[in-house]
């Protein structure tokens, strides 16, 4: 009972990222494409992407404790319920942090939690290509699917961490604009970084769909 349960949530926050990732990328060109607007009402609409995009990370944050924990159930990891209990503990403390790093982030103390958590999502993502690639490589009670799911899942964060920095790269510019006020330049420079950020956008949602496929099919 209690593995359906948490597939059936595993597989809605798949549905609640998705379509975040839609609301968050649809609020954000349009912060691009309207210089027109005085740039106090464009800033307040970039705070409110930012907000939307915190359901990214809760998505995110949640996927890999659901899929930890189904894992361990299942018996695809070692430690069973134990493993699955602990999986849930940490994505609690995990969503609490990146909660805290969002209203802490205008401040020097956030912009180093901040820090953190990208070097948190690092090491994660280097933890699943590497599990995923020894699975396929030795005998592994892992089946090929799963260490495939992995691999792809490294891709999904590392494609985050990607998107991560461009806005970072946004913030430089936008910076310029709030000080020297809107110019022809300044607008083409966060439009071409909008554009790369959907580009890794679209790679992001291959991995997902990727995901999804393996998780269907199971070859």
């Amino acid at each position: 009972m209690l593995e359906t349960v948490l597939l059936v949530a595993h597989i809605t926050v798949l549905g609640y990222w998705l379509g975040s990732e839609f609301v968050i990328n649809s609020g954000y060109r349009y912060v691009c494409r309207t210089a027109s607007l005085p740039f106090d009402e464009r800033n307040k609409l970039m705070d409110h992407v930012l907000n939307v995009d915190q359901h990214v990370r809760y998505a995110l944050i949640l996927q890999v404790g659901l899929g930890s924990a189904l894992a361990a159930l299942y018996g695809f990891i070692p430690g069973g319920s134990s493993t699955a209990t602990m999986a849930g503990i940490v994505t609690v403390i995990w969503l609490g942090f990146v909660e805290y790093i969002h209203h802490d982030r205008k401040n020097a103390s956030g912009a180093m939690l901040g820090f953190i958590d990208r070097g948190i999502r690092y090491g994660l993502m280097a933890g699943l290509a590497l599990v995923g690639i020894t699975a396929l490589m030795a005998e592994s009670d892992m089946p090929n699917w799963l260490a495939w799911k992995l691999i792809l899942f490294a891709g999904v964060i590392a494609s985050g961490v990607g998107i991560r920095y461009s806005i970072i790269d946004f913030y430089r510019t936008w910076a310029k604009i709030k000080e020297h006020g809107s110019t022809p330049e300044y607008e083409q420079s966060i439009w071409h970084i909008y554009k790369y950020g959907t580009g890794i956008l679209i790679g992001l949602w291959v991995f997902i769909a990727g995901i999804v496929v393996l998780s269907v099919w199971k070859p």
